[in-house]
């Protein structure tokens, strides 16, 4: 008996030295494949292996990265052995630390607490490091706490991790107090705490930082060089980062891919894309961090080319792994593009290497869709989302208003709130331009008001979309107090009053605010001019205008783009200033395109120049039509003219270059929600409110032609009897948009609508006279500016 059970024994230890002897061996071979083997056949034979076998298994799973395996076997100790063995417990926890998921780290650790295990100097850092990759700066606290309770506070590498777990959670004030109560700071605690200071963007901390290292005698290593980079970076100090740059010559730091990559990095941070592609060039070994950092600077410096095929030379040269964050990349540089093709083909390849559910990745695909003009791709895509957050709906948000689909931002921005996500800055930055959009005034101030609840206010962006609100809604002295009771204002929030003036009619007051914006300091950029220039135009302040325009050229130096053109020949065309403003054309150095010969189209229809118009409408002929507004000036000036065959002539020519007329569509919101009128819509019996809308519209007919209305029906293209043409007129979108507001408000409240097209002469003539049948005040917003109607005139003085 005692002879079999030797035997036994000695069989067991002899497999036990078999398997262990072939774990070392998978080891050093690198073959997890044997390891895995081993496993399986004790899986397979159900043996009872020892601890001594688990503990290894345990080991070698962590080795190979495979920390699921790991931990399951780890698991599988008895737990007397598992208990003592705090040096297993510390290599799987630091295992997490590294590779994640971190917060698996911080649960093996307070698993390892509550099991009695006693943790030793050597697992703190580990737990702590897992802390600060998840921002658990409870639990950090706690084991703060337990490291005060074993005297272990004065522990290098314990209080090292302390700096490093404090800093990086944002806790610089604790960070530093343990810092300081350091007896012994070496190289990588002064590391730590320069890295939390550049992680938060205090670039002067962080020099300071690195000068007081070197005071108590110690040089910066390449981590310190490395933890300072993105600090410069963000400063935008480019002498500082050249300046590193020597030293890390000088010390041959420049070899490492890391500090070449902060390099890059940093000199592209600083806008410098020349001395990028330099560092960029010099490293011999690029990794993935490498490729990715110089692909966004391509995109970020508008080089999205560049990126494209930077990320095609890394699939060529295959060599680096793609990961979620090059993808997110060159998706930005698609998106730059408008290039939806090879977007499709990187969403295509995203899906092969599983960074779908990636939500950088999948926010960034929503921004490309949208930026193409691919709504409906956009919504599709958004919807299969499995995962969202706010940048989601911030992008689904921005590109719904870009692509002109204001309601469906409205329903994102109500469905955000339902989930429970809250909207942040970047939110109402582009919730406020869907009220723009449509003149949602109901939502703009409920937008305002959630604004200034949470604090958004504050922000200058805020502030400057909420001045574009309430200008574009007509609340032009609501948006002038948003201005007053700014905190500080940028170029930006001048330019959006001075727009707003301009497009009011209020051209006095835009010049008035653009010399009060110099007085104070600011300089105007070519925004401005375009701003200024357009509220001369509607205010016929041509002099002053012509003033404005030289000023820019000679003493801001502000070369002249196509916009500003536009804005000088609209000016001098409104005026009936034709020839100057045809030989303006004729000198300036910009080349003219189909744009700017439309504005001199317009003028010529305005002030009956038939003969100048015909010419220019032949200009238009062969630079090609950009849309049917061309074709329907020139159609309504034969028309007026009484050169009915020319007109028909042009239609004709309209019809067969496949342009058709953008119908004429109209928005008024009524308790908070919008109803959209569209322009003789078959569909308008179906409107609730159609039966009584009909009769007011009847009925208002009735009152204008009493006060001496008579329809231009040169602004009716279909062939029909006049009494037909009355008709079509009668249902134009504003109109029936007019009716609707009066119908549905209360007695003497005034109307706004919002127009797509600009506001035809017919419907400028007959709003006059609604405004005196309904005694209200009558304010419609159409694509060049407000009119707004009152007493049977209107603010524009006929002059649009």
């Amino acid at each position: 008996m005692a002879a079999a059970a030797a035997c036994r024994q000695r069989t067991s230890i002899t497999s036990t030295t078999f398997y262990l002897q072939i774990f070392e061996n998978s080891i050093k071979s690198s073959s997890l494949a044997d390891a895995k083997t081993i496993h399986q056949h004790f899986l397979k034979n159900n043996l009872n292996y020892s601890s001594i076998v688990l503990d290894k298994l345990t080991r070698v799973y962590i080795s190979f990265h495979q920390l699921q395996l790991a931990h399951r076997v780890f698991d599988r100790i008895p737990y007397p052995e598992r208990k003592d063995n705090v040096l297993l417990w510390n290599q799987l926890i630091r295992a997490y630390a590294w590779e994640g998921p971190f917060d698996h780290a911080t649960n093996l650790y307070n698993e390892m607490i509550q099991s009695g295990v006693t943790p030793n100097k050597y697992t703190y850092p580990f737990a702590l490091k897992a802390c600060s990759s998840i921002q658990d700066i409870e639990l950090g606290k706690l084991i703060h706490d337990r490291v005060k309770s074993e005297v272990l506070d004065n522990d290098v590498y314990i209080c090292t991790a302390l700096v490093d777990f404090y800093s990086k959670c944002g806790l610089l004030d604790d960070a530093r107090q343990v810092f300081d109560k350091m007896s012994n700071r070496d190289i990588v605690a002064w590391n730590a705490m320069i890295a939390g200071s550049s992680l938060h963007g205090m670039y002067h901390k962080t020099i300071k930082l690195v000068q007081e290292m070197q005071e108590v005698g110690l040089s910066p290593n390449s981590s310190t060089i490395v933890a300072i980079l993105p600090a410069i970076g963000e400063a935008n100090e480019l002498i500082q980062g050249k300046t590193v740059h020597g030293f890390c010559i000088r010390r041959i730091y420049d070899n490492s891919v890391v500090v070449g990559t902060g390099l890059l990095d940093m000199y592209a941070k600083c806008e410098h894309l020349n001395y990028t592609r330099k560092v960029f060039n010099t490293i011999t070994v690029k990794n993935e961090v490498t490729w990715s950092a110089m692909m966004s600077a391509c995109v970020t410096k508008d080089s999205p080319i560049e990126a494209l095929n930077l990320f095609n030379q890394a699939m060529v040269k295959n060599t680096t792994n793609i990961s979620p964050v090059t993808i997110s990349t060159i998706l930005r540089a698609c998106a730059n593009l408008t290039n939806i093709n090879t977007g499709k083909c990187i969403h295509s390849y995203t899906i092969k290497l599983g960074f779908i559910s990636n939500l950088s990745v999948s926010n960034t695909l929503i921004s490309l869709y949208s930026k193409c003009g691919a709504i409906q791709d956009t919504l599709r895509f958004f919807k299969e989302m499995e995962f969202k957050d706010t940048v989601s709906f911030n992008s689904i948000i921005s590109g719904c208003v870009q692509n002109g689909d204001a309601k469906i931002a409205f329903k994102m921005f109500h469905n955000m709130k339902s989930l429970g996500i809250n909207p942040d800055i970047e939110t109402m930055i582009g919730f406020f331009p869907a009220c723009s959009h449509l003149a949602a005034l109901q939502h703009g101030i409920c937008g305002h008001s959630y604004a200034v609840t949470l604090g958004f206010t504050k922000s200058t962006k805020v502030c400057n979309a909420i001045i574009d609100m309430y200008t574009k809604c007509g609340k032009i002295d609501t948006a002038r107090l948003v201005f007053d009771e700014m905190c500080t204002h940028d170029i930006v929030s001048w330019n959006a009053m001075i727009f707003g003036y301009g497009i009011h009619g209020l051209g006095f007051e835009a010049v008035g605010f653009f010399e009060k914006m110099l007085t104070l300091g600011f300089n105007p950029d070519g925004v401005t001019f375009i701003c200024v220039l357009s509220a001369c135009s509607h205010s016929r302040l041509v002099e002053k205008g012509k003033l404005l325009y030289t000023e820019m050229l000679q003493k801001y130096q502000i070369t002249p783009k196509i916009e500003h053109c536009i804005c000088m020949v609209d000016l001098l065309g409104r005026a009936g200033r034709l020839t100057e403003a045809h030989d303006f054309i004729l000198e300036m150095k910009v080349n003219p395109d189909v744009r700017i010969w439309s504005a001199l189209l317009g003028a010529c229809r305005i002030h009956k120049d038939y003969n100048l118009g015909e010419e220019i409408g032949i200009k238009i002929q062969n630079l090609g039509h950009e849309s049917s507004g061309n074709f329907v000036i020139l159609s309504n000036m034969y028309s007026s003219a009484k050169r009915f065959d020319d007109a028909e002539r042009t239609r004709v020519m309209q019809i067969e270059k496949g342009f058709k007329k953008t119908p004429g569509c109209s928005w008024i919101e009524i308790d908070g929600n919008v109803h959209m009128f569209i322009g003789g819509d078959q569909r308008l019996h179906l409107h609730p409110w159609w039966e009584l809308i009909k009769k007011r519209l009847d009925e208002l007919l009735v009152g204008m032609k009493e006060l001496g209305y008579d329809g231009d029906y040169g602004f009716v293209l279909q062939d029909v009897e006049e009494e037909e043409k009355e008709g079509i007129l009668l249902y134009h979108s504003e109109k029936l948009a007019v009716a609707f507001g009066d119908v549905s408000l209360k007695e003497g409240k005034s109307i706004l609508v919002t127009k797509n097209l600009r506001v035809c002469v017919d419907c400028h003539s007959a709003l006059k006279y609604m405004s005196v049948i309904m005694k209200r005040e009558i304010t419609v917003r159409d694509t060049i500016r407000f009119h707004h109607f009152k007493d049977g005139s209107c603010n524009c003085g006929d002059f649009w």
